[in-house]
């Protein structure tokens, strides 16, 4: 490999890099326009194991700013990012899988004491290379563990 694909080849994976991260801001900030703009335009998202809905990308940012009302303390941790690069009509390098996991805690309103919500997968994402840069063509959610925090119990009264 040369250095000038080795190079390129970098900035590709920094730039991948760079639209997950996106993605995970976009998504803990409730940025829902910047999130449509990280998909192509048949772009698409699957989160039905999490329990949401699978569809292209203004349905699910749609979605996604109903359901996260919910949980305005959100904060995803996206990590051990593995990139493919692949081969998109005959060029190699126009396409990226990435796989990584991802730790989600979130709360509700006035949960000052700590999340309410932590649940932890893997994403799978199908990124594409446009004129505008790198954009998502598919992001599929699959969930492997949800935890509600522990309670204190009650007092009891003698």
């Amino acid at each position: 490999m040369t250095q000038r694909v080795e190079l390129a080849t970098v900035r590709d994976r920094m730039a991948v890099d760079g639209l997950i991260t996106d993605y995970a801001v976009a998504v803990d900030d409730g940025d829902w326009t910047a999130y449509r703009g990280l998909f192509t335009p048949d772009g698409r998202a699957d989160y039905r194991s999490a329990g949401g809905i699978e569809g292209d990308a203004g349905t699910i940012a749609s979605w996604l700013a109903e359901s996260m009302r919910l949980f305005p303390m959100r904060q995803h941790l996206i990590v051990n990012r593995r990139v493919r690069f692949g081969t998109w009509e005959q060029d190699t390098g126009d396409t990226a899988d990435v796989q990584a996991d991802y730790v989600s805690p979130m709360g509700t309103a006035g949960s000052g004491s700590g999340p309410d919500l932590v649940c932890g997968g893997r994403y799978a994402f199908a990124a594409l290379r446009t004129d505008d840069g790198w954009r998502l063509r598919e992001v599929v959610v699959r969930e492997k563990w949800r935890r509600l925090p522990e309670r204190a119990a009650a007092p009891v009264i003698n």
